[in-house]
């Protein structure tokens, strides 16, 4: 026999998207996330189309995915969408050495986060 399945984390009228593994520090891409959390999604694609970070256009990216989710999978309507949560967290951290004086070495660590953008429709009421 088979388990149950798990009951959906997130309502009906909220969608997800998630990226893994993004080549920078949780705390840069947090900066990121803090600007959009709370706004519109079509305000939030402004803000991350003009923001001078790198890292905006993969954040941009996950947006535009979770705007799709909402769409094609949950018959949400696009207009009366907003971020509702942005969250970001650590994954995986490379390890890498740098030649030293004297024989030594130092480490040298680049780490990768990543970052979830649940959209969620607002009635007119709100």
């Amino acid at each position: 026999m088979s388990k149950q399945a798990k009951a959906r984390r997130y309502t009906d009228a909220e969608a997800v998207a998630k990226v893994r593994t993004l080549r920078i520090s949780p705390r840069k891409l947090n900066l990121v996330a803090q600007s959009i959390r709370g706004l519109k999604v079509q305000r939030a694609l402004n803000e991350l189309e003009f923001s001078s970070r790198r890292i905006a256009i993969d954040v941009r990216k996950a947006l535009y995915s979770a705007i799709s989710n909402a769409e094609n999978n949950h018959n949400l309507d696009i207009d009366s969408l907003v971020v509702a949560e942005a969250y970001v967290g650590k994954n995986l951290v490379m390890k890498r050495f740098h030649a030293r004086a004297r024989g030594r070495a130092s480490r040298i660590e680049k780490p990768f986060s990543e970052i979830t953008i649940v959209v969620r429709e607002v009635g007119e009421a709100a």
